[in-house]
């Protein structure tokens, strides 16, 4: 298939045996409810997915927020990966990135008015969620990355799939990058097949869902990226991605995300000349990576920019040590997803649906 990135490394197949074991284990234990898995009475939607590495599950919680806080009360429960503090903690507009996750810190800057926590306990943290004086109004919890959290019985399971890392081509870990075998796909109500290109065939269509192997009572989608005005980081200006390719302009496409590739093919749309500068996912940005930056900028003929994700903005305000040409010329991209085949209205009124049939009450599910 086009773009595809799976990877296998043979020689570490035997480990991915054990690994698996283990994992089945587990999830049998769940089944059999030998270990507990709690349900609420309140419409909770997990955003999750079973492999290493980035999906686009922020873009697609973001989707989920735009279509639902105008008509409800919306909370968005997090583990808050990489943030540099403990237990549960409910968000505010002046809350630091480090003690909530550059994700969480993303989601709160951009909708201030949905309540965002944090909590690896999922539990303890819906039920704060519903109980805290602050935030017992609530009417819908999103669960960003809960899909192996099975203490949790979530009442709308979306599982992401990555075009091009495909779960039925992919392997467990270490060999390959799932966290559980393809086969638990079945636990969700939808599947969305992400980061498709625009230009993707009905062929194509029809390719990955016979290879998903999707149930009768599953709904298979297929969302795409699109892209904002950009605005600088350090700055009010702005930009359109569609000049860039008429002036000419080199780019510096600085990105600390899981699997940036179909951004990289994205923006070869606007432009002709990119210069990728690729760190782990959730990096946080020291004094060396300042230096490195620069001098990759720097090297680019001019006109040239940086272009980076508003993930990757929240950690780069906090790097000292960035010179004015770094900071004149560096742009935010805004991603949003779009979801294809004229399935839009199709997908918003399944969520839609969803919570208002379980609106209603509060508490512990019986």
């Amino acid at each position: 298939m086009e773009g595809d990135l799976t990877q296998i490394r043979r020689s570490l197949i035997p480990l991915s045996w054990l690994y698996g074991l283990g994992v089945d284990v587990r999830n049998t234990l769940f089944d059999m409810r030998v270990l507990p898995s709690v349900s609420y009475n309140i419409p909770i939607i997990n955003v999750g997915n079973i492999t290493v590495g980035g999906t686009g599950k922020t873009p697609h919680v973001e989707y989920l927020i735009r279509l639902l806080s105008g008509r409800y009360r919306v909370a968005v429960l997090s583990r808050g990966y990489k943030r540099k503090t403990s237990g549960y903690l409910l968000s505010s507009p002046s809350s630091k990135m480090e003690e909530i996750g550059d994700e969480p810190w993303q989601i709160k800057q951009k909708f201030p008015d949905v309540y965002v926590a944090v909590d690896a306990n999922r539990r303890r943290g819906i039920e704060r969620l519903m109980t805290d004086e602050a935030t017992k109004d609530v009417e819908v919890i999103l669960l960003d990355d809960a899909y192996q959290h099975r203490y949790v019985e979530a009442g709308y399971n979306i599982l992401l799939v990555d075009y091009h890392r495909i779960i039925s081509d992919d392997r467990l870990l270490p060999a390959g990058r799932l966290r559980e075998r393809a086969s638990s796909s079945r636990r969700a109500m939808t599947v969305i097949v992400t980061k498709c290109p625009q230009h993707i065939t009905a062929m194509g269509f029809r390719v990955i869902l016979s290879a998903l192997n999707i149930k009768p009572y599953q709904q298979l989608f297929f969302s795409t990226f699109t892209y904002g005005t950009m605005r600088q980081l350090w700055g009010d200006g702005t930009l359109e991605p569609d000049t860039l390719r008429k002036d000419n302009t080199h780019v510096l496409l600085l990105t600390g995300i899981g699997n940036p590739q179909q951004m990289e093919q994205d923006m070869r749309r606007f432009v002709q000349h990119i210069t990728p500068l690729t760190f782990p996912d959730h990096h946080y940005y020291t004094h060396r990576d300042a230096d490195a930056i620069q001098q990759a900028l720097l090297a680019l003929p001019k006109p040239h920019i940086i272009i980076t994700t508003e993930k990757d903005a929240s950690r780069l305000l906090r790097l000292q040590g960035l010179c004015e040409e770094v900071k004149q010329n560096t742009y935010v991209l805004p991603i949003e997803v779009s979801i294809m085949r004229d399935e839009k209205d199709k997908f918003d009124k399944t969520i839609i649906d969803y919570v208002q049939e379980n609106t209603g009450n509060s508490g512990v599910a019986p």
